[in-house]
């Protein structure tokens, strides 16, 4: 099945082709998850900072940075689903982005099998994940790319 849920740390999972975390248009990475990906890749941080202040990144999109996990080469998938830092998340962005996002990795040739995320849109987002699961899930079963949402 594309959409599974899993409990345990993101930034664990061995087994998953790219991470997807949102993110706001403002080019900050300040709080929540979006802090763990700022220090864990600095390089991927910079270019979504500078696509921000280029003013190239709006809600709703999906930029998609390549980065390493070790010796592995891996994917970070940016979703902007909120304009602004702060309870600012809309279903809409979510929507949007991910299925951009969904389209891209079909894309990839097979290259991108798995994503792991975590409940975008939640907590510092403002929104409750029984309204954005509903949209991850649809989004997910469409496609062949399995979606691996983690929560603690």
């Amino acid at each position: 099945m594309p959409f599974s849920e899993r409990h345990g740390d993101l930034f664990a999972a061995t087994d998953m082709d790219a991470l997807a975390h949102g993110v706001n248009c403002r080019g900050v990475m300040g709080a929540g998850i979006a802090k763990g990906f700022k220090a864990r890749w600095p390089e991927m941080f910079a270019h979504y900072r500078t696509n921000c202040e280029a003013r190239a990144l709006f809600p709703g999109v999906c930029l998609s940075i390549p980065a390493n996990r070790g010796s592995d080469a891996m994917w970070i998938c940016n979703l902007a689903t909120q304009d602004r830092p702060g309870p600012d998340a809309k279903l809409r962005y979510i929507a949007g982005a991910m299925a951009e996002m969904m389209e891209w990795a079909e894309d990839s040739g097979g290259g991108i099998r798995r994503i792991g995320m975590p409940r975008i849109g939640c907590g510092i987002g403002g929104l409750e994940w029984v309204e954005v699961r509903m949209i991850v899930e649809l989004l997910a079963n469409e496609s062949p790319v399995e979606v691996v949402v983690f929560s603690l």
